[in-house]
C-alpha cells in the first residue's frame, strides 16, 4: 500500500514519521444514482486517529452532496462523480482543521468536547489546546456523535485510586504497630519500677551498713546503657564492673580528653598565626577573592556576548561561527550561554519561531563535540529563567523545534530532564512546562521500539 506524509507541508520530508495511505476512489452506478466510493477510508481514518464517519460527512458538507458511511461494511459513499485529487484536497483541509495541532503542527491530537459544547484539540507533543472554529458544518455532527473515550485512561485512574487506598492502609497499620510498641515499653518500665521499689523496702527493713554504700557513677551509667540496649534489640551485653576496670576506663577517658584539648589549642594558635601573617603580607580575604571571581565571570560573559553580537551583525556564516567559538576564551558552557543571549537578546514572545530561523547557528555550536548538546539544553534552561514567564511557556515548542531540526537528540534531552528533576533547581517551572514534550518523546520512542 502506497503511503504519504500527513499534512501537505510535510510532503517533502523523507524522514517524517506520521504517514497515511494514499486515497483510492471508485465511481459506481450511472445517471442519477452515480456515487463515489472511497475504498480505503477506514485505513485513512485509522492513520488520522479519527472516525471514518467524520471524514465522509466532511466530504458531503463541503461538496453539498449526500454522504453515508456504513459501520458494518466500512464503505464510504458520496453522491456524484468526484475526482480523487479533489477529494484528497478536501481531506487536507480536514487534517488542518480537525487533526493537526494549531501550535506545533503535530497530527497526534485528541478531540475534546467541553461542558459548554465547544470542540478542542489537545496535542500530545507540546500540550497546546486548540479551539476549533464552531461555524463549520461538521461541528454539529461531531457534537451529536462524539468520539469514543480511550479505555486506558479509566483503567489508569482506577489503578491510581487502588494505590492510594493501599498506601493509606499501610500507614494505618504502621501507626498501630508503633502504638503497640509504646504500650509494651511502658509496661516494662512500670514493672521495673515496681521491682526497684520492693528491693528498696527490703534493704531498709533488714540491710547492713555495707549494703547502703552507693555504687560509683561509672557503674550506674554502664547498667543504664545495658538496660536500654536490651529493650531495643533483645541483645545481652556483658561488661566488667570491677573496681580495677572502672579505674582503667576513667584514666583512658581523662587521657583522651586532655589530648583533644591540647590539639585544639595548637590548631587555634596555628590558625591565628596564619591570619596575622596574611594580614601583614597584605593578602586579600576569601570574601574579597569570591567577589573578584564573580566580577571576573560577569565581565567575561559580557565580553563574549558583545563579540558574538558584533560578528552576527557582520553576517557571519554557521561554519565561521563554529571556528569563532573555538577561538574564544572561556568554557564551553559560557560560550553557548553567550551565544544564546547574543542570538535571542530582547526576544520574549515567539521564541520558538526565532529558534527555527536561526537553527543553523545552534547546529554549528552543537557540532563541536558530543557533550555540547547537554550544554545547549542547560543554556536554554538558564536563558528562559532569565527572560521570564513568557519564554518559559514556550519551552516545549523550543524543544520540539530543536528536535525536528535534528539539533538535539532524544538521548540527551531525556538525560537533561532527569538530571534537572534531581538537581538544585528541581522546583523550577521549566520542568513542568517541558513535561508534555518529554512524555510524548518517551511514548514515541516506545512505539518505535514496538514496531
Amino acid at each position: 500500500m502506497a503511503l504519504q506524509n500527513i499534512g501537505a507541508g510535510n510532503s517533502d520530508d523523507a524522514f517524517y514519521r506520521y504517514k497515511m495511505p494514499k486515497m483510492i476512489t471508485k465511481i459506481e452506478g450511472r445517471g442519477n444514482g452515480i456515487k463515489t466510493n472511497v475504498v480505503n477510508m477506514v485505513d485513512i481514518a485509522k492513520a488520522l486517529a479519527r472516525p471514518a464517519s467524520y471524514t465522509t460527512k466532511y466530504f458531503g458538507c463541503e461538496l453539498g452532496a449526500q454522504s453515508k458511511f456504513d459501520e458494518k461494511t466500512g464503505t464510504s459513499l458520496v453522491n456524484g462523480s468526484h475526482d480523487t485529487a479533489k477529494l484528497a484536497g478536501l481531506l487536507e483541509n480536514f487534517i488542518k482543521k480537525y487533526v493537526q495541532c494549531y501550535g506545533c503542527g503535530n497530527p497526534e491530537t485528541e478531540i475534546l468536547i467541553t461542558k459548554i459544547q465547544m470542540i478542542q484539540l489537545k496535542c500530545a507533543a507540546c500540550g497546546f489546546v486548540s479551539d476549533v472554529d464552531m461555524r463549520d458544518k461538521l461541528t454539529t455532527f461531531i457534537l451529536k456523535n462524539p468520539p469514543e473515550q480511550k479505555k486506558g485512561s479509566k483503567d489508569k485512574k482506577a489503578l491510581r485510586r487502588a494505590e492510594k487506598e493501599r498506601l493509606k492502609e499501610g500507614e494505618a497499620a504502621d501507626e498501630e504497630q508503633k502504638k503497640l510498641k509504646k504500650e509494651g515499653k511502658k509496661k516494662v518500665s512500670s514493672s521495673k519500677e515496681g521491682t526497684t521499689k520492693a528491693g528498696s523496702t527490703k534493704k531498709k527493713a533488714g540491710g547492713s551498713d555495707d549494703d547502703h554504700i552507693s555504687p560509683s557513677h561509672s557503674q550506674v551509667d554502664e547498667k543504664e546503657e545495658v538496660d536500654v540496649e536490651e529493650d531495643d534489640d533483645d541483645v545481652q551485653w556483658q561488661t566488667d564492673t570491677s573496681l580495677e576496670a572502672a579505674r582503667q576506663r576513667i584514666q583512658e577517658q581523662l587521657s583522651a580528653a586532655t589530648a583533644d584539648m591540647v590539639m585544639l589549642s595548637t590548631n587555634e594558635s596555628e590558625k591565628k598565626a596564619k591570619v596575622t601573617t596574611k594580614n601583614l603580607n597584605g593578602t586579600s580575604s576569601p570574601r574579597k577573592d569570591n567577589h573578584k571571581a564573580e566580577n571576573g565571570n560577569s565581565n567575561l560573559h559580557e565580553t563574549l556576548v558583545e563579540e558574538l553580537k558584533a560578528n552576527l551583525k557582520k553576517g557571519v556564516s554557521a561554519n565561521q561561527l563554529k571556528s569563532l567559538l573555538g577561538s574564544l576564551s572561556g568554557s564551553g558552557q559560557e560560550k553557548i550561554n553567550a551565544l544564546l543571549e547574543a542570538l535571542f537578546d530582547g526576544i520574549e514572545k515567539g521564541l520558538a519561531k526565532e529558534v527555527v530561523k536561526r537553527k543553523n547557528y545552534l547546529a554549528a555550536a552543537v557540532a563541536q563535540d558530543e557533550g555540547s548538546q547537554l550544554l545547549l539544553l542547560k543554556a536554554v534552561e538558564s536563558f528562559c529563567g532569565k527572560v521570564g514567564s513568557s519564554a518559559l511557556k514556550e519551552v516545549a515548542l523550543v524543544l520540539k523545534a530543536l528536535y525536528d531540526a535534528d539539533v538535539l537528540e532524544e538521548e540527551y534531552m531525556l538525560q537533561w530532564y532527569q538530571e534537572g528533576l534531581k538537581g538544585e533547581n528541581k522546583d523550577s517551572q521549566i520542568w513542568k512546562n517541558a513535561k508534555p514534550f518529554i512524555d510524548w518523546l518517551q511514548s514515541a520512542e516506545s512505539e518505535s521500539e514496538e514496531e
